[in-house]
């Protein structure tokens, strides 16, 4: 799936988004291996719903990478609100030792684009246009 073009009726696409987020706190949740091992299951869920492809997703004790394919349908903001709500409910309802946490997450992320071309080539792209015959 890593950089195919996505087609829909009106619309062809190349969105890939780099986020990263933390516990509050930046509690090491990650540490226990059922709870990263659900938090993935969860995201890979969630993902299959909103037709989001997952490219690569990793966890280190305090933080989560998710490397997302989206149609331009849905935001980025949607996306973290979607995977962080659910994933929030889901491993407080589960995980004993997280129930006393009123969230789980920051308010916060990162979020980047990762695109097939460098903005130069499209800068250089788009500049050219007027001299295209």
């Amino acid at each position: 799936m890593e950089n195919q073009y996505r087609k829909t009726n009106t619309t062809v696409s190349l969105l890939n988004y780099h986020f990263v987020f933390c516990p509050r706190y930046r509690r090491k949740i990650f540490l226990r291996n059922d709870v990263e091992n659900r938090f993935k299951e969860l995201v890979e869920e969630i993902c299959h719903k909103q037709d989001i492809a997952i490219l690569a997703m990793e966890c280190d004790k305090d933080h989560a990478h998710l490397f997302l394919h989206a149609l331009p349908t849905i935001s980025p903001s949607d996306m973290m609100a979607k995977i962080k709500g659910v994933t929030s409910k889901t491993l407080r309802e589960e995980f004993p030792h997280l129930q006393h946490l009123p969230s789980l997450w920051t308010r916060s992320y990162f979020v980047s684009t990762a695109g097939e071309v460098s903005k130069e080539t499209i800068k250089r792209y788009v500049e050219q246009q007027k001299t295209r015959g």
